[in-house]
C-alpha cells in the first residue's frame, strides 16, 4: 500500500480506515440523487460527539488562480522543447497515436505498446460542504471527471491524495476522517474502479483527492479538438455550486447574510446548497458513455476556471480555427441574484469557480437536442440535466459570453425551470434542453 502517515496526525483514524477498507464497503447504497433528495439528511456534528458549530470547511485554504497558475506551469512543458506531439508518438511506436500534453484535463501519452495509451489525471482540493461523506464522493467524482470528458467511461485504477488538519483534535480526525475516505472510495466504486494506494499526510488544512489512470485504446477515448463551424455547445450540470456553497456560510455570519438576505431566504439557500453537493457528487459517466452515441467533437469539465475559462482552454486546443459563444448560462436558483447582490459578477460573466461541475460539449448540430433528451431520461436514472448553451462559429479559438447571455435558473429537483434575460423581461417556462436549435439562436 502506498499510504504513510505523517507522525502524530491521527493513527487510530488510519487504523479505522484500514479495517473499512478490509471489511468492505457496509454504508449506503449507489449514490443516486433520485434517491439522495429524499432521504439526505444533513451532516450533524452533534450527532458525532462534536460541538454544533463544528464545520468541515473551517479546515479549507485556496487554489492558486489561473492567471498565477499559467505562469507557474511556463517552464513545464510537454512534451519538451524539440519534441512535437508526433515525434512523442513515434518514439512510443505509433504514429498515429494521439497525444496530449498540459493544458486540458488529462494527459494522454502513447504507450511503447503499439494501440495503445496512458491516460491520466489528478487533483485535489480543500473542504467545501460541511458532510466529511460527500465531500469524499465530490472529491473522487472530481477526478474521474477529467477522464470522463474524454468519452473514457472506465478507469483502471484510483490513488486517493488526503490531508488531514493539524488543527484538528485527534477525535475529530478518528470521527472525520474515516467519513471522507468512504465517501471517495464509494464513489470511486460507483464509477467501476477501485482506491489501491495514494499518500496521507498532515499539514494546518484538510486536502483531499486523488489520481486516475487508465490504459486505452483510440476507440476508448475522444479527443478535445474536433469542434468544427456549426456545433452546438451542450453543458451537463448548472453553475453556480460556489456561489451557492458561500451562501450557505454566510448563514452563520451577520454581516455576509445581511448582503444578501433580501434577493434570497435561508430555506431556498438551503436548497441550492444541497442541490449543489448532490450536483458535485454524481458522476459525469452517463455524459461521458453519450459522447460516443452522439458523435461529439471535443469536451471539458466546468471546474476552477468556470464556464468562460475553461471554454477558452477548450476552445485554444482546436484544431480548426473555430471560436466559441456562449448565449445561455444554466445557474442554480437564485444564485445569479446572490452573486448580483454582493457586488461580485464572476457568476454571470463565466468565471465564477465550479467544482466537478459538468461536461461542456461540442456536438454537432443535429445531434445536440436528442443528446440533451436521452441523458435525462429514466433509463439514466431520471437525475441528469442538460442544456443548450452556445454555438461554434469561425474564429480564431477563443471564447466569449454574449453581453446579455439568457440565464437559466435550475430550481431544486422536481421544479419547473425558467429562462429569462438579465433584466427578467421574457421570462418563460419551458423547459430550456427541449428548446429547438432555431428557438434559441434563430434560422
Amino acid at each position: 500500500c502506498h499510504h504513510c502517515l505523517a507522525s502524530g496526525a491521527g493513527g487510530k483514524a488510519m487504523a479505522a480506515m484500514a479495517a473499512m477498507a478490509a471489511a468492505g464497503s457496509s454504508g449506503p447504497r449507489a449514490f443516486s440523487a433520485a434517491w439522495a433528495f429524499s432521504t439526505y439528511q444533513p451532516f450533524e456534528p452533534r450527532a458525532w460527539g462534536l460541538s454544533p458549530g463544528w464545520r468541515l470547511t473551517g479546515f479549507s485554504g485556496c487554489k492558486v488562480p489561473q492567471e498565477a497558475l499559467l505562469k507557474l506551469l511556463a517552464g513545464l512543458r510537454w512534451p519538451p522543447p524539440g519534441r512535437g506531439l508526433g515525434e512523442v508518438a513515434r518514439r512510443a511506436g505509433d504514429a498515429a497515436s494521439p497525444a496530449l500534453g498540459i493544458g486540458l484535463d488529462a494527459c494522454v501519452i502513447p504507450l511503447r505498446h503499439r494501440g495503445l495509451s496512458l491516460v491520466q489525471t489528478t487533483d485535489f482540493f480543500y473542504p467545501l460542504v460541511e458532510d466529511p461523506y460527500m465531500m469524499g464522493r465530490i472529491a473522487c467524482a472530481n477526478v474521474l471527471s477529467d477522464l470522463y470528458a474524454m468519452g473514457i467511461t472506465e478507469c483502471d485504477n484510483m490513488l486517493m491524495l488526503l490531508s488531514v488538519s493539524q488543527k484538528m483534535s485527534e477525535e475529530e480526525r478518528e470521527k472525520i476522517t474515516p467519513l471522507m475516505i468512504k465517501g471517495f472510495r464509494d464513489a470511486a466504486e460507483e464509477g467501476g474502479t477501485a482506491v489501491t494506494g495514494g499518500q496521507t499526510v498532515a499539514n494546518p488544512w484538510i486536502i483531499i483527492g486523488g489520481v486516475a489512470t487508465v490504459v486505452c485504446q483510440p476507440n476508448d477515448f475522444i479527443m478535445p479538438d474536433g469542434a468544427v463551424v456549426g456545433d452546438v455547445l451542450v453543458l451537463t450540470k448548472p453553475l453556480g455550486t460556489q456561489v451557492a456553497v458561500n451562501a450557505h456560510q454566510w448563514l452563520d455570519n451577520p454581516e455576509r447574510w445581511s448582503k444578501v438576505k433580501t434577493v434570497v431566504s435561508r430555506q431556498e439557500v438551503e436548497l441550492a446548497y444541497q442541490e449543489a453537493m448532490f450536483n458535485m457528487a454524481t458522476l459525469n459517466r452517463t455524459a461521458a458513455g453519450l459522447m460516443h452515441s452522439f458523435n461529439a467533437h471535443a469536451a471539458t469539465d466546468i471546474t476552477g476556471f468556470g464556464i468562460l475559462g475553461h471554454a477558452q482552454s477548450l476552445a485554444k486546443q482546436q484544431r480548426n480555427e473555430v471560436s466559441f459563444v456562449i448565449h445561455n448560462l444554466p445557474i442554480l436558483a437564485k444564485m445569479a441574484a446572490v452573486s448580483k447582490a454582493t457586488g461580485q459578477s464572476g457568476l454571470l460573466q463565466g468565471t465564477s469557480a465550479e467544482t466537478s461541475g459538468g461536461l461542456l460539449i461540442c456536438l454537432p448540430r443535429d445531434q445536440a437536442a436528442h443528446f440533451c433528451s436521452e441523458i435525462k431520461s429514466s433509463k439514466y436514472g431520471g437525475v441528469h440535466q442538460a442544456w443548450i448553451v452556445g454555438i461554434v462559429e469561425k474564429g480564431n479559438r477563443t471564447a466569449r459570453i454574449i453581453d446579455k447571455p439568457r440565464v437559466i435558473e435550475v430550481p431544486p429537483r422536481g421544479a419547473t425551470a425558467t429562462v429569462f434575460t438579465l433584466d427578467n423581461s421574457s421570462a418563460s417556462s419551458e423547459p430550456p434542453h427541449d428548446m429547438k436549435w432555431q428557438k434559441l439562436f434563430g434560422p
